[in-house]
């Protein structure tokens, strides 16, 4: 633990006018506070805050945040009190003091609705004072580089938490190496085979291939002297989880992955990022559609650069960041450069963000969420999302999260245009709706009186605006039609019991559930908020399900030991009559893999993690859910045959997605639970010899296991 003089050096280092003794006075007293209270390592409590304000102090912030990190846990956790600390420190203190405590408080990875609302409440807090949320990522950073004396159910959690809210939210304010840092954390603490894994294979690769960061640093100097442009050149290898993700998001192993270094040039001026850019690419090839320009279009959080990808040395792709030393300081600290102070006085960098606006610009698509999912998808997407610029024919710029489409143009534009669109055009050229907008694009939208959304659509756009004004509109629209739906989902689903779905029964599901009608129930089927199988059970829980000799569910796989749980791989949906093989995935048990699966070939390297198993003998309950897409022609009453058939030999339909709908013909994709493959075989034999259905497969997505690989 560093003392109160190394700290009060540190901020004197870019602050000389600090407040020094109120600075020793917020470090007895929180030492004072703290007294008597222990971390996990055995270290004093205390250890914990003073390292938080010296986190801090890299970002060269003023003295009162400073303080508040050295006091952060005092309200919380000791017997001091808000009015204490406003009294000794001063109101700003106090209250920021007060704003993390409130934050620490809020269950920020719960998996239940008020998750939604403390998001609400965290960007409250923001609003107020973004220095709050500052103090937290330097609480949670710290709280991360100590994981490891955590009990390691504790460490899954927090890094879970970190991955989903804190790291994005460090990127979203622009302060992107703490990102990297908190990502390559909990990535060590989440997956630590897959995290060692790129470390060996970097080991080896620099082995084989020697220090390719300084033959490309002298490379890139030896170019800008020919020319006297006058920078620093600063190269390094991204982070583990970095290359990870790309591995992942290009399904290429390490081998094939080449942009695996990253460069910086900091130059003195705007005119000399543009010379240096002209001078990469006479030297080095470009890599088409790897080039945006942050400077003249730059991100909502202040941050402005040059990005390009080029081909360099032995055709290895390097990505390289151009910006002036102002940007960079901004690229590094985000919208806490707005706090930093330089030589006493707070730094007037030109490309700092105003905080106020940041944040009002920030909440100002989450005003009009009709409830608490909403919200919470759009403040996921703005977190998690880079940004897009394209202009209308009349010049004006909409700015669109990354990967958006000419569909989410539409909706930013307005909502009536978004549901009547029915093509559009990028720079002059007709495209498919579902094309992925490029920055500087211009889309041109064309509509028609008679159009409305399609469900469809909720596949293709990716704002959070325009799933919204989907949804609701589908919701009106296609009411009937999911009551209609609904009501056959119900019909087959009590058949299977030997009940039937009268009006009485359905009004009597729908009073248990606290639906308004019978209708609302239907539609809720329908359109695959509710499954059947879930109204069936809430009716009648005691009705017999199978035989007396059936397997019990819980033990319906032989090879797992006690202390072991176990779930089916969503890729390949095994089934008794399988053969089956296990796969151990850290915090989460075993995994049970049909043996032909797909996703087994990224595992022939860690064989300690596979489990031999098999299927219990005897009969087992239809609970195992397998899905089959359905080609069938677009006939009336050619659904609601199928729906018998299924349910005629004994299985129940328990979701149901049209995967694609044309005026001919019609592809479902079908969860059917089954006994066994037996079961199946007769399912598959039954629908086939339907004349409506054109073809029957059993479906299985590889890309549904991907998070597990």
């Amino acid at each position: 633990m560093i003392d109160v003089e190394e700290l009060i050096g540190l901020v004197r280092s870019y602050n000389p006018n600090t407040n020094a003794a109120l600075i020793r006075d917020a470090y007895a007293y929180g030492r004072e506070m703290h007294t008597g209270q222990f971390r996990h390592s055995g270290e004093e409590y205390f250890t914990h805050p003073v390292a938080v304000a010296a986190i801090l102090t890299e970002q060269k912030l003023d003295d009162a945040t400073i303080i508040t990190a050295l006091l952060h846990d005092t309200i919380e956790d000791t017997k001091s009190t808000y009015s204490e600390v406003a009294e000794m420190f001063g109101k700003e203190v106090a209250e920021l003091v007060d704003g993390v405590t409130k934050l620490t408080n809020l269950q920020l990875s719960s998996s239940e609705t008020k998750q939604a609302e403390n998001f609400r409440k965290l960007f409250m807090a923001m609003s107020k004072d973004l220095r709050v949320i500052l103090v937290k990522l330097g609480d949670r950073l710290h709280n991360m580089r100590t994981i490891k004396s955590m009990r390691p159910e504790k460490q899954v959690q927090k890094a879970r938490e970190t991955m989903d809210i804190f790291a994005p939210l460090a990127g979203r304010m622009g302060m992107q190496w703490m990102r990297e840092e908190l990502e390559d954390l909990s990535f060590g603490v989440l997956n630590p085979e897959g995290r060692n894994s790129i470390i060996r294979r970097f080991v080896t690769l620099q082995r084989e291939t020697g220090d390719v960061v300084h033959r490309i640093t002298h490379d890139i100097r030896a170019e800008l002297g020919a020319v006297e442009i006058t920078a620093e050149v600063l190269g390094r290898a991204k982070k583990p989880y970095s290359i990870w993700r790309k591995m992942e998001e290009k399904e290429q192993g390490f081998s094939r992955l080449s942009d695996i270094y990253g460069f910086r040039i900091l130059t003195d001026n705007e005119a000399d990022c543009y010379r240096v850019l002209g001078v990469i690419h006479q030297r080095w090839r470009a890599v088409p559609g790897r080039f945006k320009d942050y400077i003249s279009q730059p991100k909502s959080n202040g941050y402005r650069s040059i990005h390009t990808t080029v081909s360099g040395r032995d055709g290895k792709r390097v990505e390289v960041q151009i910006r002036t030393r102002q940007m960079h300081e901004v690229a590094e600290a985000g919208v806490a450069a707005h706090w930093s102070y330089r030589d006493g006085v707070r730094a007037q960098n030109p490309f700092a963000v105003d905080p106020a606006k940041w944040i009002a610009g920030l909440t100002e698509r989450f005003e009009n969420a009709d409830d608490h999912d909403e919200f919470l998808e759009h403040v996921k997407l703005e977190m998690y999302a880079d940004k897009v610029f394209c202009f209308t024919p009349k010049g004006d710029v909409e700015k669109l999260p990354k990967g958006a489409t000419p569909l989410d143009f539409a909706y930013a534009i307005h909502t009536r245009i978004g549901h009547r669109c029915v093509g559009a055009k990028v720079d002059g050229i007709r495209v498919p709706l579902w094309t992925r907008l490029k920055n500087g694009q211009s889309v041109e939208i064309t509509t028609a009186e008679g159009q409305r959304p399609q469900a469809t659509w909720l596949d293709i756009v990716t704002t959070g605006r325009a799933k919204s004004a989907i949804r609701r509109s589908l919701r009106e629209e296609d009411r009937e039609r999911f009551i209609k739906l609904g009501r056959e989902l119900a019909r087959v689903a009590f058949d299977h019991i030997g009940k039937k779905s009268t009006d009485k029964v359905l009004e009597a599901a729908a009073e248990q559930m606290a639906l308004p009608d019978a209708d609302e129930l239907l539609a809720r089927l329908g359109s695959a908020e509710l499954s059947a199988q879930y109204v069936v059970g809430l009716l009648y829980p005691d009705i017999a399900q199978d035989a007396v000799d059936a397997v019990d569910e819980n033990r319906a796989v032989v090879g797992l030991t006690e202390d072991q749980t176990s779930q089916r791989a969503r890729c390949c949906q095994p089934i008794p009559g399988e053969r089956i093989v296990g796969i151990a995935q850290r915090g989460h048990g075993v995994f049970i893999h049909s043996i032909d699966c797909d996703v087994l070939a990224n595992f022939e390297e860690a064989p300690d993690r596979w489990v031999d198993l098999h299927w219990h003998s005897g009969t087992h309950k239809p609970v195992h859910s397998v899905t089959i897409e359905v080609t069938l022609s677009n006939d009336a009453g050619s659904l609601g045959r199928i729906c018998t058939l299924i349910g005629e030999q004994k299985a129940n339909i328990s979701d149901m997605n049209f995967a694609d709908r044309k005026p001919d013909f019609f592809r479902i994709l079908m969860d059917i639970d089954l006994r066994d493959t037996q079961h199946l075989h007769a399912v598959v034999m039954a629908l086939e010899l339907d004349n409506s259905v054109s073809s029957v497969r059993r479906f299985r997505d590889p890309t549904r296991a991907k998070s597990l690989a």
